[in-house]
Order: C-alpha cells, then sequence, then structure tokens
C-alpha cells in the first residue's frame, strides 16, 4: 500500500495504516507508536517552522514531496517521537482551513463536528469544496454563510423534516454564492473515502452499474474486470486538504477514541492530507468500550477539546440529539432574513 521508492519512507507506514484501519472496521489501537513531530505543517501551500528546526536533503525533500502526496505523510512514518498539538478550536480551523480548500466534516447521525462547522463560518472561509455523505444542518448553515462553492455529496436534507433551504437557496438562486453540487451513491462516496485512507488512486465496485448517474458522475469510469471480463465501476479517491471529526475522548498523547455509529469518520482521519478531531473530553487513559475504534495520534494534526462540540446531533454516551432544534430549523433557514438573524446572534456572536 505505500512505496518506499522514491524516497518517502513514512509512505509506507501511512498507506499500511490506511489500509488496516480503514478495511474490515475492527478496532486498532496504536499508543504513541512513531508518533510524528507536532505542528509539522499548515494549511495549503504553507509548512511552518519550528523551535528553528530545518529538514534539508534527502529527508527534506522527502518530507516535501509526502506533505503534497494524497493521504501520505513522512513524519507519520518512523523516526520522530512527539504528540499531537493540543489546540483551541479557533487556532487549529486558523491553521489548518485554509480559503479554496476540500474539507471534509463528517460524522453520521451522531458525533457531527457543528462546532468546527461554525468556527469555520466565524473565521469567514470561501471559496471552500465541501464533502460529506448526508450534508444535513451543518452544511446548509455554512453554505447559507457563503462558505461553500461547492459541494460533494450523496443525499441532502434536514432528517425527517424536510428540505435544506440554504441549500437550495445557493442551487436555485446562487445566493448567497452559486453552489456548484457533484451527486454520488453513499456506496460510491463512502468508496472514494476509503480509496483514499488506503493509498490508493481509486476502488472498484457495483455502484452506479444499471444507473444513470455513473454516465455523468466525474468520480467514476467503467472498465471490464480483468479475471471475470464482467463490468464493474472504478470510483476515484478522495483526498480532502482537511479531513474534520468529532468524538468522545482523546488521551494526552492524541490518540482518539469513537464508539457508536462510526460510520467514514476513521476513512476520513486517513484519507486527509490534515485532519482536526473536536472532542468531548482530553483524558489521561482511554478506558476501552465494546466496539469502539482507536484512531492513533500518528494520523491527527490537532485535537481541540470542545465539549457539546456534535450539538444539535448526539454523541453516544454524553448527550441526546436535539430534535426540537432539527424542528425549529425549517422556520430558521427557511427566510434570508430569519437565517441571518440566527447566523448573527448564534454564530457569530459567540465564541467556540
Amino acid at each position: 500500500t505505500g512505496e518506499l521508492a522514491g524516497g518517502t519512507i513514512g509512505a509506507f507506514n501511512r498507506g499500511l495504516v490506511g489500509a488496516v484501519l480503514s478495511t474490515g472496521g475492527g478496532v486498532l489501537a496504536f499508543r504513541g507508536l512513531w508518533q510524528r513531530r507536532a505542528g509539522n505543517r499548515a494549511g495549503g501551500a504553507r509548512v511552518r517552522r519550528r523551535r528553528g528546526l530545518r529538514f534539508g536533503g534527502f529527508f527534506g525533500r522527502a518530507r516535501e514531496r509526502s506533505r503534497r502526496a494524497p493521504g501520505l505523510s513522512l513524519l507519520r512514518g518512523v523516526g520522530w517521537a512527539s504528540v499531537v498539538e493540543h489546540l483551541s478550536l479557533s487556532r487549529a480551523v486558523s491553521e489548518y482551513v485554509q480559503d479554496g480548500d476540500t474539507v471534509a466534516l463528517e460524522g453520521f447521525t451522531h458525533l457531527i463536528p457543528f462546532a468546527a462547522g461554525r468556527e469555520i463560518i466565524r473565521q469567514g472561509r470561501r471559496g471552500l469544496t465541501v464533502a460529506r455523505m448526508t450534508p444535513d444542518l451543518i452544511y446548509d448553515q455554512m453554505i447559507g454563510a457563503g462558505c461553500v462553492a461547492k459541494l460533494l455529496f450523496s443525499w441532502g436534507g434536514n432528517p425527517g423534516v424536510g428540505s435544506l433551504w440554504r441549500f437550495r437557496d445557493a442551487v436555485e438562486n446562487g445566493w448567497p454564492a452559486p453552489l456548484e453540487i457533484e451527486e454520488h451513491s453513499h456506496a460510491a462516496l463512502a468508496n472514494r473515502y476509503a480509496a483514499g485512507a488506503s493509498g490508493m488512486p481509486f476502488t472498484v465496485t457495483k455502484s452506479y452499474l444499471g444507473g444513470a448517474l455513473g454516465e455523468i458522475a466525474e468520480h467514476a469510469a467503467f472498465l471490464d474486470c480483468p479475471f471475470t471480463g464482467r463490468k464493474v465501476t472504478a470510483i476515484a479517491a478522495l483526498n480532502p486538504d482537511v479531513g474534520i471529526i468529532h468524538a468522545q475522548r482523546a488521551d494526552r498523547a492524541g490518540n482518539v477514541q469513537i464508539w457508536g455509529i462510526s460510520g467514514v469518520l476513521k476513512e476520513v482521519v486517513l484519507a486527509s492530507r490534515r485532519s482536526i478531531v473536536t472532542v468531548e473530553e482530553v483524558v489521561d487513559r482511554l478506558d476501552r468500550r465494546p466496539g469502539d475504534i482507536i484512531i492513533p495520534a500518528m494520523v491527527i494534526d490537532a485535537v481541540c477539546e470542545a465539549p457539546g462540540g456534535a450539538r444539535p446531533s448526539y454523541v453516544q454516551g454524553y448527550y441526546e440529539r436535539d430534535n426540537a432544534f432539527y424542528r425549529r430549523w425549517l422556520e430558521i433557514s427557511k427566510e434570508r432574513a430569519g437565517f441571518m438573524e440566527w447566523l448573527a446572534e448564534s454564530v457569530m456572536g459567540s465564541g467556540e
């Protein structure tokens, strides 16, 4: 899954961890193994130099190549012993999310990173391409605030309530800005994340066979299986610039623990060039839970303690879904004036 040829030593480590964590859905714990130096890079084309360290020659070139390579990082490999950064959410967004980035804020029914989405709005990010399997209220808010230029998605709506009015207004009327959309099936978008997490250029599925979506989807191509001759669909990998998720807990070394419905949380972290994880709490020790997942610190850039960071969605073991807010969102968002009033009072007028 990774190559040592070409000088990118950490690519092997990154690809191996991606392939193992993204297949089977099992539990894999790495406690403090091969953690890269904190703050090895910030957003986009910018590389931070901390504590006066410079990397030249072979390691410098390999480091720069790996920073640009989708889903791979040299400093997520062997040789650097340090810890992930524990940052405030405002600082993490400021350092890792840049205008024009492709950003994935994932979480299925629970663990939706609403606090991170609101912080992106507060910081006025623009021109983002955002990816999400189920862009519900979190992306409706970001679209209405003018943060989003393009949406990659497989379903959109307010679950159990109705339409996303800010999403509709952007598509139908170009307000507050025109919105380009790229539709996927659930299986296709999940497979794009999985391919990116594994360091592969694409994955192969039966998705889109027999339907029209695959004929127009830029991320899909039909081919004949070299073993059976049957037609299959190749789905291009998705490697976001930034992956953002919410989780229950992290330890002080930066290892993150998730339990309950995990969706594509681990795949998003592994597929992304940079990753931010907000958590309900930071603890000294991660006591295991049945069916939990540990995402190792070596593949995370920043951990942000953000209690309540998934509200109004729920976090298993911490708080329930605020169903009343989801129902109220219909009236809050339906008209532009009502949405802008809510945005000024509830987002722009509050901190993280």
